[in-house]
This record gives C-alpha cells, sequence and structure tokens, in this order.
C-alpha cells in the first residue's frame, strides 16, 4: 500500500492531537447540555469516519450516545456522483437531542448538507458538524462546520478511514494517493 503513496499529510502523532483537542472542545461546549440530563448523540457517517468518530467519541468527557448512518454520493469513483443516497438510516430517535455529526472530509458539500438536511427534518434540540478533514476547494454547496481537524489541499487523500475503492481505510495517516492509483 504505501508504494502507493504519494505524500504523508498528517501522521499517527498530529491526529491523535488534533482529535484529542477537538474532543476537548465539543466537552466544553456541550457540558452544560449534559448536566442539565440532555441526550447527545455522535452520528458517525460511515465508512470513512469510522475511526475518526471511535477516537472523537473517546476523547469526549460526556455522556453520548453513538450511531450511524451510511450516505453516498461517490460509490468507487474518485469524484462525487453529485446524487446523495442515505444507505443506512440511524437507530436513535433523535428528537429533541443534541446531535453531533463526524465527517471524514468536507469537499464538495453535497453528501453533508443532505445528510443535515435529513437530520434536522428530525427536530433535534441542536446539530453540529465535527470534520475531520475539510478540503480546499470551492464548494457545490456551502456547509456550517462547528468542528474542523485540518483543512487539507485538493488531493486525493486516504488513510485514518479514508479510502479509494475501499482500499488504504487502514493506513494510520492522512496520505496522498498517487494520481495514476485512481485515474
Amino acid at each position: 500500500m504505501l508504494d502507493d503513496i504519494a505524500e504523508v499529510l498528517f501522521t499517527r502523532d498530529q491526529i491523535e492531537k488534533r482529535v484529542l483537542e477537538m474532543g476537548a472542545a465539543i466537552t466544553e461546549d456541550f457540558a452544560a447540555h449534559a448536566q442539565a440530563g440532555e441526550g447527545i448523540v455522535m452520528v458517525c457517517v460511515l465508512r470513512g469516519a469510522a475511526i475518526f468518530m471511535a477516537d472523537l467519541a473517546r476523547a469526549v468527557d460526556l455522556p453520548l450516545e453513538m450511531d450511524y448512518m451510511a450516505v453516498s454520493s461517490y460509490g468507487d469513483q474518485a469524484k462525487s456522483s453529485g446524487a446523495v443516497r442515505i444507505i443506512k438510516d440511524l437507530s436513535t430517535d433523535v428528537k429533541g437531542k443534541h446531535v453531533i455529526i463526524a465527517e471524514d472530509i468536507i469537499d464538495t458539500g453535497l453528501t453533508l448538507n443532505r445528510l443535515r438536511q435529513d437530520l434536522l427534518s428530525r427536530d433535534p434540540a441542536s446539530l453540529s458538524v465535527a470534520a475531520f478533514l475539510n478540503k480546499d476547494v470551492p464548494r457545490a454547496e456551502e456547509v456550517p462546520c462547528d468542528y474542523v481537524g485540518f483543512s487539507c489541499p485538493n488531493e486525493f487523500i486516504v488513510g485514518y478511514g479514508l479510502d479509494f475503492a475501499e482500499r488504504y481505510r487502514n493506513l494510520p495517516s492522512i496520505c496522498v494517493l498517487k494520481p495514476e492509483i485512481y485515474q
């Protein structure tokens, strides 16, 4: 796998440090809600955000529920198709709860905006977004993001849960994939 990598953008240590910082910020921002007994639900956008959400949830020092949605706009392609589909829905009723979406990467904004619209229609107490990566690209749709791990260049990024055709998710760092691999 490492032969397919052009460059490492963020190392395991950098990722760990930043996720701990994000968890501390979420803990601070939601402490009053937790003390008031209000429910907090962290929603993982599968599959890319699974590793990020596991680490982020452990970095949040508050009681919270975790749930999962599978949303797709890529399939096995290198670029978004623009058509966003919900493949797996939540098991938890989020009405009246504070929802934090854990997303792997924001690029076009299409997937996250569709997900936000869907979750807002379920009447949560609040809706926040924690994105591990924010890709430096023009957006098809702007997306409000409350917590961002790192900004990254407009490259094809893999590792730490992000994939190309279901490969490279298990890399511990965020890496740029060589163009000849995905073209």
